[in-house]
């Protein structure tokens, strides 16, 4: 297998890297890819190193199990975990991983060189994560501090739109059209003669005679 010099930078040891490269590319899912792999160097004996991967999507632990004949391995997505660091001490450097749940994973040995890169590339990719969580919130924040001034919006246009329609179906009082009055024309002179006289008789004021004599005048000089 050929390794990538990029994971052989800071002298990580090669076989400990050809062990879990190939199992760690089978791993990923897509568009994620290896950004740095650090080796851990025990003082002493440093037979079955652990390994610590970052991908732009998830933090690896691999740790040789059973003589080196098998490999564990564990993974921890970039939102859960809350932020890493590196502390150097005497021989080599302790990596911390402050998940938001749970103990702090430590894993001590790691060379310096190593320590920094591998705290540069989680850092990085922990930073990016938090960023583009950041823009979701702000974009779904947004969303729904625009969407009750969408739909007042259409409520107003709809009230505009049915306003008018209304007062075509039914006109105001000012629109509704006038109906002419009948204006009585006045009572000539004989007829109001002739109407007093009828009221005189119908109070029996006058007799039938003299009434139909007066009337037999008024209706000559018409």
């Amino acid at each position: 297998m050929i390794i990538p010099d990029k994971f052989l930078y800071e002298e990580q040891d090669p076989r400990a890297v050809e062990k879990v490269l190939g199992k760690l590319t089978d791993m990923l899912s897509s568009n994620e890819e290896l950004i740095y792999l650090a080796v851990q160097k025990r003082p002493a004996v440093n037979l079955l190193p652990d390994c610590i991967a970052v991908s732009n999507k998830r933090l690896f632990y691999c740790q040789p199990a059973n003589f080196g004949m098998t490999m564990n391995f564990k993974d921890l997505s970039w939102k859960s975990i809350k932020e890493v660091s590196f502390k150097e001490e005497l021989f080599g450097s302790k990596f911390i991983c402050v998940p938001l749940h749970g103990e702090n994973i430590v894993t001590e040995y790691i060379p310096k060189a190593q320590a920094r890169k591998l705290y540069q590339a989680a850092y990085e990719q922990l930073e990016n994560f938090k960023e583009l969580q950041e823009q979701q919130l702000s974009d779904e924040r947004k969303s729904a501090a625009t969407e009750p001034a969408f739909h007042n919006a259409i409520e107003i246009q709809e009230a505009e739109i049915v306003e008018p329609i209304e007062s075509l179906a039914t006109p105001s009082p000012m629109q509704q059209p006038a109906i002419p009055l009948q204006v009585e024309e006045p009572e000539d002179e004989t007829t109001l003669k002739l109407r007093r006289l009828k009221s005189l008789y119908d109070k029996q004021l006058i007799t039938q005679e003299e009434y139909e004599a007066k009337k037999a005048t008024i209706l000559d000089t018409f």
